[in-house]
């Protein structure tokens, strides 16, 4: 794939995201599909859906976030344009009051892509790849899900500032939820979190995040336990 630097911060950043959508589809779809539909208006629907105003952690920034993060672990990853259109869609279908997220925003995958030329094969694998996000466990044998993951994850190896801000905005997209009841649900989800052998499984993204991650959630689940 054609590389799309990261520019500096900025208020915006769906003009980059709408050129990267380009490339990565042109990727994904391996040759050229004369009937297939205008791909501009699938990405304006994507960043839609991603600046929905129950959003707090989860927006537009969070996609770029996590398509910067694929971009520093791409080496590791077979199928790059899969991993990457699975970012897009990981999270398309978000309402913090129900359960069904992942499985909603993979069907989603898997109604839009054939739609635009993407064959069966890596459509499939993109839905399946939204799907392991449910757990970001994923098995030995699959660099794809390890590099989705890690970058999903890497918000977790933040400054202690930038965490902080992290899990503020969490708490926000659940402002429904009752303070005990938030604590014990936030807490299970730390402490699934801090079980794994590893929450990073490329070797770049374990050597860079997996200490500040861990050093990041502990604090958390301290202070939520009144630690």
């Amino acid at each position: 794939m054609t590389p799309v630097s990261r520019t500096a911060d900025t208020t915006d950043p769906t003009p980059e995201l709408r050129q990267r959508w380009s490339l990565t589809l042109a990727d994904a779809r391996g040759r050229k599909h004369p009937t297939a539909p205008d791909p501009a208006p699938y990405a304006d629907n994507l960043l839609s859906r991603w600046s929905e105003p129950q959003r707090r952690y989860h927006t537009v920034e969070h996609l770029a976030e996590v398509l910067y993060r694929i971009d520093e672990l791409a080496e590791y990853a077979d199928d790059l344009a899969v991993v990457q259109l699975a970012a897009w869609f990981h999270d398309a279908v978000y309402r913090p009051d129900r359960s069904e997220n992942e499985e909603r925003s993979a069907s989603l995958a898997e109604r839009a892509l054939p739609e635009l030329g993407v064959g069966a094969a890596r459509t499939a694998e993109v839905a399946r790849l939204v799907r392991l996000t449910v757990t970001h466990d994923p098995a030995p044998d699959d660099p794809d899900g390890e590099v989705l993951c890690d970058a999903d994850l890497a918000v977790l190896a933040g400054s202690p500032e930038r965490y902080a801000a992290y899990a503020a905005a969490v708490r926000e997209e659940y402002g429904f939820v009752p303070d005990a009841d938030f604590t014990a649900g936030r807490s299970a989800v730390l402490s699934q979190l801090l079980a794994l052998p590893r929450l990073f499984r490329t070797p770049r993204g374990y050597d860079l995040w997996e200490h500040p991650a861990r050093r990041n959630l502990t604090t958390e689940l301290d202070l939520l336990r009144g630690s």
